[in-house]
């Protein structure tokens, strides 16, 4: 993308020879901790289920509801709001978008019954994927060869603000209820929306089309682009084996032989967070030219991972590496497949984006409700099985892309 629409004013790095230019690390380093600020919202109430049940007076299935409010509402975000960065200043959206989510968690922390949490935690969801917005906009600005790196920095602040989002809320009911997790997550939202406002450079838009026509445009590049349907795929199972994982890591926890609390489940599940440090790795390697490589490995990392996590029912040593070993194979797999699609059509990426998040979406909460299905019928053996064959399908369509 060529320089041609970046606003005046707005302070530049040394064009590469590409014709892109790399943003900045302090840039690098906003947009990463407001990615993490956005997708955190959508993992608050976890932990705060049974604080607002009983603070609301709700019943177990009305809160619970709320969970599933809020992964409708992003999977509805990404349908419907991430290709509007094609047509509409991407700089422009992040702000209305972020805005908007510190105005939604408001309306949450303020909420005086079930179903006003419920409107505040679907709308909140639904325009917090303006952290996809950013993450598009960094590849937008990043060159070639450096793409991979500068997504993966901006990604990290996605998977940290997820991993992290439980332990805080959680700490922060302690100082003053389950409200006051909303309202410093709403605080610090519109903090990140003034900044964004004030640091993201301004890109020209790629592309011009109606509402409508974008849309079916998104549905369009699926069709046209065998590329993005594999990888499509391919993110939907190897999401779908990660989520096996978190959901049914609880269940197992919180049994024999563990019987651990919540509160020290949630503080295991950092373990993951090694995944996250390992991502700026595997995104050099991609922007070496190993990209697939690197969808391999990954794809074969989620298959030992839970060879790993079956001996982790009786042993916390191998639970810990299983975790370990899923969440580095996951983030490879992610990364490379975003450093191949957003190669694919410069001036399509929010839609190609979206199609292919929206895929990734669907297969973790596919995965997620097959886990509980699973452990319910045959433990941790039959989740452990699973979330391999789910693995085993990820490295299978890989090594189909490869022979294409």
């Amino acid at each position: 993308m060529t320089q041609t629409g970046i606003r005046p004013g707005t302070a530049q790095q040394p064009t590469t020879p590409s014709g892109a230019t790399d943003p900045r690390r302090s840039l690098l380093l906003l947009m990463a901790v407001a990615t993490g600020l956005s997708c955190a919202g959508n993992y608050v109430a976890q932990p705060l289920l049974d604080l607002i049940s009983r603070d609301l007076h709700l019943g177990s299935v009305l809160a619970g509801l709320v969970v599933t409010a809020s992964q409708a509402g992003y999977a509805l975000g990404l349908m419907l709001l991430i290709p509007l960065g094609d047509v509409m200043d991407r700089r422009r959206l992040t702000v209305l978008l972020f805005s908007a989510t510190a105005l939604f968690l408001t309306v949450s922390a303020l909420a005086p019954s079930g179903p006003v949490l419920l409107v505040g935690t679907v709308l909140a969801a639904l325009t917090s994927v303006g952290a996809q917005v950013v993450v598009a906009h960094a590849a937008a600005l990043a060159s070639a060869d450096t793409r991979g790196r500068v997504v993966a920095v901006v990604m990290s602040g996605v998977l940290l603000g997820g991993l992290l989002a439980r332990t805080a809320a959680g700490g922060l009911s302690e100082l003053g209820g389950w409200r006051t997790a909303y309202w410093v997550l709403a605080v610090l939202m519109a903090v990140a929306a003034v900044a964004l406002h004030r640091t993201l450079p301004q890109l020209a838009v790629t592309a011009e089309l109606r509402y409508p026509a974008l849309l079916r445009s998104t549905l369009a590049l699926l069709r046209e682009e065998p590329v993005l349907r594999r990888r499509a795929l391919l993110g939907a199972l190897s999401l779908a084996s990660y989520s096996v994982q978190l959901t049914a890591l609880t269940f197992l926890l919180s049994g024999s032989p563990y019987h651990w609390s919540a509160p020290a489940i949630g503080l295991f599940g950092l373990v993951g967070a090694v995944g996250v440090v390992t991502m700026t790795f595997a995104a050099r390697l991609g922007d070496r030219g190993h990209a697939q490589k690197v969808t391999g490995g990954g794809a074969a990392l989620l298959v030992t991972g839970w060879l790993l996590l079956l001996a982790g029912q009786s042993s916390l040593l191998w639970l810990a590496i299983g975790v370990v070993v899923l969440n580095v194979g996951q983030q490879a797999v992610l990364n490379s497949s975003q450093t191949v699609l957003y190669a694919l059509r410069p001036e399509a990426r929010s839609r190609i984006n979206s199609a292919f998040m929206t895929s990734f979406f669907l297969g973790g909460a596919l995965g997620s409700a097959l886990a509980s299905v699973v452990w319910a019928a045959a433990g941790w053996t039959g989740v452990s099985t699973l979330g391999a064959a789910l693995a085993a399908g990820a490295l299978a369509v890989w090594t189909w892309e490869r022979t294409r």
